[in-house]
């Protein structure tokens, strides 16, 4: 039986060969909400919540993790291992994307098929930071969302400005970009080491100005969340005017407004 997500339906979709779970809420444009480690937490789940509520149908695929189990080292711990083993996910790739964006860019085919307008939004975090990006390749992705985004895992300097993208997948990001307006936005905190500066300097160089980057200083992460600051919508987030990620999340917000919403 699939764990409940206060305030979203739930449903089996059967894409590109597997069934998942996709969690449902509101109405418009798609906007596709790809989860961090742990999976579908509390803060993950209110994040959610607040693009749907701002003019947009979530669709929450379960990835990993339990949904509504709250951040924990254990649960950090367990997620990361599942992952670091899974055949879905190269955690090691800097140009080439994890296998399970296929299936993501089939939930965008069917989401853009279901809701209609321009164009699919897609919004990854953490592991699935960089999906966004690759999800412009086949597929409907004219908004993609790129919060802390740490594939690879920056082990050496190539690995550190690596994308998690392959070249057909860039050249398909600067074909949506050209054509259909595509845009990018990035972020992160300045002194995440999961997440370094050289991947938003390639980002600059590769896109240019079709890339928006926020770069926030680590001092203004919620110090309640994990250590080192990382998750700048989520467990870092201080939900307060004049925050610099009360202002990323209302940038993020806007964003997707002025892509997937008619003028």
């Amino acid at each position: 039986m699939n764990a409940e997500v206060p305030g979203f339906t739930s449903t089996h979709l059967t894409l590109a060969g597997t069934e998942r779970t996709v969690y449902l809420r509101g109405h418009g444009p798609a906007v596709i909400v790809m989860t961090e480690v742990p999976g579908i937490t509390p803060a993950v789940a209110a994040f959610a919540t607040r693009v749907a509520d701002a003019g947009f149908r979530v669709y929450l695929p379960q990835l990993f993790g339990t949904p509504m189990r709250p951040v924990s080292p254990a649960a950090l711990a367990r997620t990361f291992a599942h992952v670091c083993v899974s055949r879905e996910f190269r955690l090691l790739a800097a140009d080439a994307s994890s296998p399970i964006v296929d299936w993501l860019r089939a939930l965008a085919r069917h989401a853009h098929g279901e809701c209609g307008g321009p164009g699919v939004g897609a919004l990854g975090m953490c592991v699935t930071g960089n999906f966004g990006l690759a999800m412009m390749l086949d597929a409907p992705v004219i908004a993609a969302v790129l919060s802390q985004p740490s594939l690879p895992v920056p082990l050496t300097a190539r690995m550190r400005a690596g994308l998690h993208a392959s070249p057909a997948e860039l050249a398909a990001a600067h074909e949506q970009i050209d054509r259909r307006g595509a845009r990018i936005l990035a972020m992160r905190f300045d002194n995440d080491p999961l997440c370094p500066s050289a991947r938003f300097e390639r980002l600059r160089h590769e896109f240019a100005a079709a890339v928006e980057t926020i770069e926030i200083p680590g001092r203004f992460a919620n110090p309640q969340g994990p250590r080192p600051p990382h998750s700048v919508l989520t467990n870092h987030l201080i939900d307060e005017h004049g925050q610099p990620t009360r202002a990323a999340l209302d940038r993020t917000l806007a964003f997707l407004r002025e892509q997937l919403l008619p003028a």
